[in-house]
Parts: structure tokens; C-alpha cells; sequence
């Protein structure tokens, strides 16, 4: 089920781009371009660490939220979506961090 959340949303993101960016928040951040769309990423990232930090569990999910979005917005303006994402995930199942983080070293 959230699976299908993240690609109906990435969905949605990909027709943003042919949306007018005065109308449309997604079309704004990619008129903008990449180094907006990482200054986004980047402030929902601290925006998030705070909320962990401050333990207000409903504003940790509300960043978090932020944040994922955000970071879709950027894969989608690198021509990516979140398949990607869940397909390394999946292949990191059932390594363990220290090996995985091992195997990335040896590349």
C-alpha cells in the first residue's frame, strides 16, 4: 500500500512538469532547477532533525513527509522515481549494513 502511494505521487510529479509553474508548486521547483530543488531537500532534511530532536513524534512524520516529497521531486527531476529506490532497498534486504557498506567500498 505505501508503495503505491510513493508511485501514484511520482505520477502526479511527472505530469507537473508539463504543468505552468505559476499555477503548480512541483512545475515552480523544476522551472527553478536542480539547486532549488536541493536547497528543498536540504532545509526539509534539518527541518526533520529538529523534529526528531524536539521528540514531537507528529512533527517528526509531518518533516519526514516533507522531506520524502521533496526528495521525490528531486528524482523525478533527475529523470528517476521511486522504483529505484525501493529496487536497492530490495537488494540491500538480507545484507547487513557493515557488509553492504563493504561491497560499496570495493567499487
Amino acid at each position: 500500500m505505501a508503495a503505491d502511494v510513493l508511485l501514484e505521487l511520482a505520477r502526479v510529479l511527472e505530469d507537473r512538469k508539463q504543468a505552468d509553474p505559476g499555477g503548480s508548486y512541483v512545475a515552480s521547483l523544476y522551472e527553478k532547477g536542480l539547486d532549488t530543488i536541493l536547497k528543498k531537500v536540504g532545509e526539509e532534511a534539518t527541518e526533520t532533525v529538529i523534529a526528531a530532536k524536539g521528540g514531537d513524534r507528529k512533527q517528526l512524520i509531518h518533516e519526514t513527509a516533507d522531506l520524502w516529497f521533496h526528495t521525490l521531486v528531486l528524482l523525478a527531476h533527475q529523470g528517476l522515481g521511486p522504483e529505484a529506490v525501493l529496487q536497492e532497498l530490495e537488494r540491500r534486504f538480507g545484507l547487513s549494513g557493515l557488509e553492504e557498506k563493504a561491497a560499496r567500498n570495493e567499487t
